[in-house]
């Protein structure tokens, strides 16, 4: 009865066991049995230390998968023969699997990847564990990296991790003072002070400068306490009188009248000025008018005086010809002896 009892209790054990076993399995697969899941891979230039399969991968901090695969990309895709050993068979390869069911109506892979959506490793507090964070970044700032294989899961492109980032700045930032001449600058800074010492002593420029100064302002102290100051500003004062009482006299008043009424003139005159050119319009129109009525009547008496003068100039030329003429009336007989 007892190794019966035993033998229960161990088969049970054993039973449970393998339970926890599967249901361990399924957790770490990425799925929890709850809707279909699509595995994708992700390429990392820096360390993995702390990221684990099973690990989490969240979009924007919620839950959406689980990593399933974490190893280097030199041994999932093998060099051709010849090839050189380029970068990309240094990266690590992270392969995780994402619940569609969580992450819901999202557009294409091809699609997201070009509106900037990119996979980092994140740390999670101060633990020293990593997850697999998703967001969309600036596209134009990290641009997808190609690689030289044809990969077996849809490619999200990666980018620095937060830690990453600020390491390689700060790895820069020490390059750039590396580069910096630090003696040439402490020399030139020590120059500097000698000069802004030899200055401010009591020979210096800026020393005498500073005495002109102190003088200045004693001399209107002195000024101000002695009353040459308030005199100045009752002679101010007065001018300031005059010229308002001036203003305010009969001839400025006068004056502005005048001006007053000669620019309401102006502005009659300019008023006037439409209907005057209007007249003289109308007038220069008359006048071409009669100007080319005259033009067609004189043009006959022109033409007719044109042929009387050409009548005398024949008659005298025939007079100066043959005087005789104008008295018998008929031409001399020709000379018949010739």
């Amino acid at each position: 009865m007892k190794s019966s009892s035993l033998y229960l209790r161990v088969g049970l054990l054993v039973v449970a066991g393998v339970a926890l076993a599967a249901g361990f399995l399924v957790f770490l697969a990425g799925g929890r049995g709850s809707g279909p899941a699509t595995v994708f891979e992700t390429y990392s230039r820096e360390s993995v230390q702390g990221l684990d399969v099973g690990a989490t991968v969240r979009y924007r901090g919620v839950p959406v998968g689980r990593v399933t695969e974490i190893g280097l990309a030199s041994a999932e895709y093998r060099r051709p023969e010849g090839a050189p050993f380029t970068e990309a068979f240094q990266l690590v390869l992270v392969r995780f699997a994402v619940d569609e069911q969580r992450v819901g109506e999202v557009p294409s892979v091809d699609e997201a990847i070009r509106l900037g959506l990119r996979a980092r490793i994140t740390a999670q507090g101060i633990t020293g564990v990593n997850y697999v964070e998703l967001d969309f970044v600036n596209p134009d700032r990290f641009p997808p990296m190609l690689v030289p294989w044809q990969a077996r899961y849809p490619v999200l492109p990666s980018i620095p991790s937060t830690v990453e980032q600020v390491r390689t700045a700060a790895e820069t930032l020490v390059t750039r003072l590396s580069d910096l001449p630090l003696e040439t600058i402490i020399t030139n800074l020590v120059g500097v002070l000698e000069n802004l010492n030899r200055e401010t002593s009591a020979s210096g420029n800026i020393a005498a400068t500073l005495s002109e100064t102190a003088r200045t302002v004693a001399a209107i102290r002195a000024a101000v306490e002695g009353g040459n100051l308030q005199a100045s500003l009752e002679e101010v004062r007065a001018a300031a009188a005059a010229a308002r009482a001036l203003i305010a006299g009969p001839e400025v008043s006068g004056t502005v009248a005048s001006v007053s009424a000669a620019a309401a003139d102006i502005r009659r005159t300019t008023a006037r000025l439409p209907g005057t050119m209007e007249n003289l319009e109308r007038t220069l129109r008359s006048t071409r008018g009669v100007t080319a009525e005259v033009q067609s009547e004189l043009a006959p008496i022109l033409a007719d005086l044109r042929a009387t003068a050409a009548n005398l100039r024949a008659a005298t030329e025939q007079l100066r010809a043959s005087p005789s003429q104008l008295i018998f009336g008929a031409p001399p007989a020709p000379d018949r002896r010739r």
